[in-house]
């Protein structure tokens, strides 16, 4: 695991201006997978409430945009909490805030552009889901110390990431029932699921200085938590498609998404990061096939 890094500073990175660079390395702009992956239940949801055309579009390219936005802001943060333990971990060392790029006045100010230009988007959207997105900054901001508290700080990211489901249902639905609880609960797993798989990357350097995380709970037990982790994901997607009156198309359509989280558990190698980031990366199709099914479930 010696020198392993997912820092991506070359290709379209490297033909920005110089100054910019730091910018877009600490927002993950380099790194889209965890925009993708907290779009995703957001998109799940809009498309489980069925609203107009119109409006499923125009909310889904909001809550693209807002995804990018507000996965900059939480890496801003997580980056300000973390900057001196990022030092001491070989993968997040090269990050802006811990190798001095950037200093922590140039970060507060980058992290209050983002928040402002996520006030724009959220402003769009009615009164509940206003109200459910101001609630989730409590999340982002409270989501760095949970690796220093808990074992669980995936599950912590999962509450988190997984906020986009009851956003994006509000948004569309102007409510909540039981159909969108149930795809919070499948978000929340699923992302516990993937952020143990993303944590095995840190493990050994996690250890020594002293932060925790399910791949350190489960270690070489890993994989059938894994499982039970996505046979979890599966059963509360089927209930939120139940809830919601989905056709059969829906759950024959599961089947593709189902095989993609049965291969990363097969395939899963703790003792090869390289291998655990592009299983992590894989969950981006996963939750594409779950709005393909949903979609098809409409039907």
């Amino acid at each position: 695991m010696a020198g392993f890094t997912d820092i991506a500073a070359g290709g379209w990175v490297a033909r920005l201006p110089r100054a910019w660079t730091p910018y877009i390395l600490l927002a993950r702009l380099d790194r889209p997978i965890g925009a993708w992956l907290l779009f995703l239940p957001g998109l799940w949801s809009i498309l489980l409430a069925r609203a107009a055309p119109w409006r499923s579009a125009w909310l889904i390219a909001l809550f693209a945009l807002g995804a990018v936005l507000m996965r900059a802001a939480g890496c801003v943060v997580n980056d300000l909490w973390d900057r001196d333990l990022d030092r001491r971990v070989t993968r997040t060392a090269g990050r802006p805030l811990a190798s001095g790029a950037l200093g922590t006045r140039e970060a507060v100010g980058f992290l209050a552009v983002l928040l402002f230009l996520s006030l724009l988007i959220l402003l769009r959207l009615d009164r509940a889901a206003q109200m459910l997105g101001v609630a989730s900054l409590a999340l982002v901001a409270l989501y760095p110390l949970a690796k220093r508290m808990t074992w669980w700080p995936q599950l912590m990211l999962g509450l988190t990431f997984g906020w986009g489901a009851p956003l994006g249902y509000a948004a569309a639905a102007g409510r909540l029932d039981r159909a969108a609880l149930a795809l919070y609960a499948a978000s929340i797993v699923w992302i516990l699921g993937y952020d143990t798989i993303y944590a095995h990357q840190d493990r050994e350097d996690d250890a020594l200085v002293g932060v925790k995380s399910t791949a350190r709970l489960f270690g070489e037990r890993s994989r059938p938590f894994l499982a039970a982790c996505y046979w979890a994901t599966l059963l509360l997607l089927a209930l939120a498609g139940r809830l919601a009156g989905l056709s059969v198309w829906f759950y024959v359509a599961l089947v593709l998404p189902a095989a993609l989280l049965a291969w990363e558990v097969m395939t899963l190698d703790i003792a090869d990061p390289a291998r655990c980031l592009r299983l992590f990366k894989l969950n981006r199709e996963v939750g594409l096939a779950v709005g393909l099914a949903i979609l098809l479930g409409r039907l």
